[in-house]
Order: C-alpha cells, then sequence, then structure tokens
C-alpha cells in the first residue's frame, strides 16, 4: 500500500513538473505594434527556443489600462509598443518589473535602455520640405519651424500626440522650458492649418502644397520610398528630407521597445523573449521588415530606403530624459495652442 501511495506521489509529482514545463513553453505577449512583419520576429523567438507566443494587440491606452486593471491576475509577460512616452507611462503606472540582463546590458547602449524597460530599435524625426519652395539650408534645425520666414508653411500632427510630445521633451531637456515653449509658440504662429492626420499625412500634404515643411518619423518616409504605387513614388519626388541639428545635438531619436510585466506568469520566458530581440536576426528584422534603425552596434541590414536615407548624427539623449519631461511638454504645447 504505502509502495503504491509513493508511486501516485511521484506520479503526481511528474504531472505537475510536466504542468510547469509546459506553462514555460508560453510566453503572453501584449503588443501595441501592429506591423505585418513582426510575425516573423515572433516565428524566430518560437524557432530558436520552443517557446509559443500568445498575443493580445491593442491601442497603447487601453493596454496599459487593461495590465493595471488585471493587476496580479494579469496573464502578460511582456508589454511592446512604441515611443519613449508611452513606455514611460507604463513605468510611471508601476506596470514594469526591473531586468537583470548580461546579454541586454551588453548588447544595448546604455542611453537606451532604463533600469525596467529596453529599446529595440529607433526612428529619427526629420523635417520633410516641399522641393522648389523651401531650400533645405533654411530648416537645418528644429528650431528654424519656428521661424517668422515659414509663416503659413508649416503642417504637423497633434501636440498631443507621443511623437511630438518626445520632441518637446528633448527640446526641454537642451534648452530649457523657456526656449521650448518660445519654440512652441513660433511653430503655431507658422502652421498652415491646424493639426491633423499622421505623419504619412503630413508628407502628403507637403507634396500636394497644403504646406511646404513638416515633421515625420523616418519610417513613415520609408515605407513610401519602398511602396510599389505610382502614387507614394510620386510623393517622394516631390519633397526633401533634412537630417536637423546635425551641427548641435543631432536628430531626435524615438524608439520601439517593452519590458518584463511585474505579475509576468512566465518570467524567464519573458526575459529570454526581450534577449532574442537583442539578436541580430531580430534586429535585421526590426530594419529590413519594418523600415527602423537596430539599437544594436554593427548589424548589417538590407533596407534600401534606410541606405538611401543615409548616415546622420542621432542625439544620444537617455531615453529617461525624455520620459521625465513628458509631462512639462504637454503643458507647453497646451499653453502655445499646439493642439
Amino acid at each position: 500500500m504505502k509502495w503504491s501511495r509513493s508511486l501516485c506521489t511521484l506520479a503526481l509529482a511528474a504531472a505537475s513538473l510536466g504542468s510547469a514545463q509546459a506553462q514555460e513553453k508560453l510566453l503572453n505577449l501584449y503588443s501595441a505594434r501592429h506591423y505585418q512583419t513582426d510575425e516573423a520576429l515572433y516565428d524566430g523567438f518560437t524557432r530558436q527556443t520552443g517557446i509559443a507566443i500568445k498575443r493580445l494587440e491593442g491601442k497603447e491606452d487601453e493596454l496599459l489600462e487593461r495590465i493595471r486593471n488585471e493587476g496580479a491576475n494579469s496573464p502578460a509577460d511582456v508589454l511592446l509598443t512604441v515611443d519613449a512616452a508611452r513606455l514611460a507611462a507604463a513605468h510611471e503606472m508601476g506596470l514594469f518589473s526591473p531586468v537583470q540582463s548580461k546579454i541586454l546590458d551588453t548588447r544595448i547602449p546604455a542611453h537606451l535602455r532604463t533600469t525596467d524597460w529596453f529599446s529595440f530599435s529607433t526612428r529619427a524625426r526629420v523635417i520633410i520640405y516641399a522641393k522648389g519652395v523651401v531650400k533645405p539650408e533654411e530648416v537645418r534645425n528644429y528650431s528654424d519651424l519656428a521661424d517668422p520666414r515659414l509663416k503659413g508653411k508649416v503642417c504637423t500632427r497633434s501636440g498631443s500626440h507621443p511623437y511630438n510630445l518626445s520632441l518637446m521633451a528633448s527640446i526641454i531637456a537642451h534648452q530649457g522650458e523657456a526656449k521650448a515653449e518660445q519654440w512652441a509658440k513660433g511653430v503655431v504662429a507658422n502652421f498652415a492649418r491646424p493639426p491633423k492626420g499622421g505623419d504619412t499625412d503630413q508628407i502628403r500634404a507637403v507634396a500636394a502644397g497644403e504646406c511646404a515643411v513638416a515633421l515625420s518619423n523616418t519610417y513613415y518616409l520609408a515605407r513610401l520610398m519602398r511602396s510599389d504605387k505610382a502614387e507614394d513614388r510620386k510623393t517622394m519626388e516631390k519633397v526633401g528630407v533634412v537630417w536637423p541639428d546635425q551641427q548641435g545635438s543631432g536628430a531626435h531619436i524615438n524608439v520601439s521597445g517593452g519590458g518584463v510585466l511585474k505579475n509576468a506568469p512566465h518570467r524567464e520566458a519573458a526575459v529570454r523573449f526581450l534577449e532574442y530581440l537583442s539578436s541580430d536576426e531580430a534586429q535585421r528584422y526590426f530594419a529590413d521588415g519594418n523600415n527602423e534603425w537596430p539599437v544594436v552596434a554593427g548589424v548589417k541590414v538590407a533596407n534600401p530606403a534606410l541606405a538611401e536615407l543615409g548616415k546622420f548624427k542621432a542625439d544620444s539623449m537617455p531615453v529617461g530624459s525624455l520620459a521625465m519631461y513628458r509631462a512639462k511638454a504637454q503643458i507647453i504645447f497646451d499653453r502655445a495652442g499646439f493642439r
């Protein structure tokens, strides 16, 4: 009888171990990245590790609120999203858990990571101008967008959008609040029309003559450059691109990144996933698939659009600094009427 009970106990223990091992072969990913090319990323991770990814996609704010509401019962292991401001918001809500990883610390530059979230790709915020209407030397710096010579010529998306908030945060960090507000008021005075649409809309507006100057993240430009649509190619023929502040701090850089969530049920798998995102294979997916720059130095990519955009000086400000001034950036935009 004792032997039978022992066998039963061993069987239960084995079943429990098997269940635990099965659980570790799963990763629950909450993602605000909506790019079809990311499928290759997830497939590559599963192929290398045997860990299946169960993915939930949604808008950034919705995912953050969902994770907070789920609390200790949240099934989410990792949050992926775009923009340092959104990653900072997750940090401020206490959703992330600190990660210690020699791989991440070695591969990801210090200014592109914090204690609990990491950047895995970058995109630059550049100035777009209408060829034949504005000369590139007139818009060499972000500060030029506030120059009265551009009155009635500037298009932009909303001042409340994280892309613009992150740019404003960097201006505050570099120049102080007073100069940042002066810049915001100057840009508002130069609006060709009220802010609306996304970055692609700004590029098309410049090409169509609705305005002469705009801001855009680089991967939107690369998409149009690689498009097989004649309309997109014509759009890019009409606009020029300037890397801002090349004699100063460099072009403003924003990021796509993520972190391990505080209540992650599969923490080991979550850390392995973040480490995979820093691998050469994953870094090439970010670049070749979605037109973003790798954060890991020396990764060879084969993206003709990125090659055509050329090399540039990037702002090396720590991503944590962008987070620090996010709220102040919104206050300044609101005061300036940049809505």
